[in-house]
């Protein structure tokens, strides 16, 4: 079984060199809205069975309008596809933005999509048992982050937003397991509380269970507060240039003797869109 992380940045291609191409036929556009077609190879090139995804949007101009989450379901033959709204509005936004509540993350749940929204998702062509959905209130402080802007990234000021989590349960080959994807605040600190909450929240999840997504954390710091254990270590952003490790897998009550395999088998992959690199996991658990 194939699983990915992968922040899309909304689809958006970045600066940097230019060293992939879309490789689509004439059936993979039809329907496609302008513009997608980095992002569906992108998807394609990963081949996941489990794809989390984060900062996707839906039903924003500067994406086409499209529902990135059915885009990338139908590209994937999903099974199951799941976009859970953080913000109504766009982020970074003159106009601004604002949390979701759980009626509107429940409409967008049964693809009822009315408004202008951004957020993560889930897409799986792995039958799914059930799903579960965890969101955190925005940090009170705006910081300056590091922005994909043309003709280069930029550093502009930002406020925080609400934060997301989702957890499924599918059947592994020898009985139920636990996939999470997840994108933590970029404010020191409330990203560490978050993801204090979540190991909280998945402890009675069934065992193996595989925590990714962006974390908004360097390093060695999700597995230290977790205490999970980390598959993989490397630099996923930016993806031109990477630089640092924020996009991790991590795994929790997977035998010893099977880490070594499931690291190996572990790896960051640069992609036509996006400043990060998205992680693919090949695991036989």
């Amino acid at each position: 079984m194939r699983l990915a992380t992968f922040n899309i940045l909304h689809g958006q291609p970045v600066a940097g060199p230019a060293d992939h191409a879309p490789n689509l036929g004439e059936d993979d556009l039809v329907g496609l809205p302008n513009g997608h077609e980095d992002l569906i190879a992108a998807v394609r090139e990963l081949d996941a069975d489990i794809l989390g995804m984060q900062e996707v949007d839906s039903f924003q101009p500067r994406s086409g309008h499209a529902n990135q989450t059915q885009l990338v379901a139908r590209a994937m033959a999903a099974q199951f596809s799941l976009f859970v709204p953080s913000v109504i509005g766009t982020p970074g936004a003159v106009a601004g933005f604002r949390s979701s509540t759980a009626h509107e993350r429940d409409r967008a749940a049964e693809q009822d999509l009315t408004h202008v929204q951004y957020g993560v998702s889930m897409v799986s062509r792995v039958p799914v048992d059930r799903s579960h959905v965890e969101v955190f209130d925005p940090a009170p402080l705006s910081l300056p982050l590091l922005v994909q802007a043309t003709p280069k990234a930029k550093f502009i000021k930002v406020r925080d937003e609400q934060r997301a989590a989702i957890a499924v349960i599918v059947e592994g080959s020898s009985g139920p397991m636990t996939v999470v994807t997840a994108h933590l605040s970029f404010v020191p600190g409330f990203n560490v509380k978050q993801l204090l909450a979540i190991k909280k929240w998945l402890a009675d999840f069934p065992r193996p269970l595989i925590m990714m997504g962006d974390l908004n954390l360097p390093g060695k710091i999700p597995a230290a507060v977790t205490g999970w254990d980390p598959v993989f270590r490397g630099a996923t952003f930016p993806s031109y240039s990477p630089k640092i490790q924020f996009d991790h897998v991590l795994v929790d009550g997977v035998a010893e003797s099977q880490l070594d395999r499931i690291r190996a088998n572990t790896r960051a992959v640069r992609l036509p869109v996006s400043d990060h690199c998205a992680v693919i996991t090949d695991v036989d658990i």
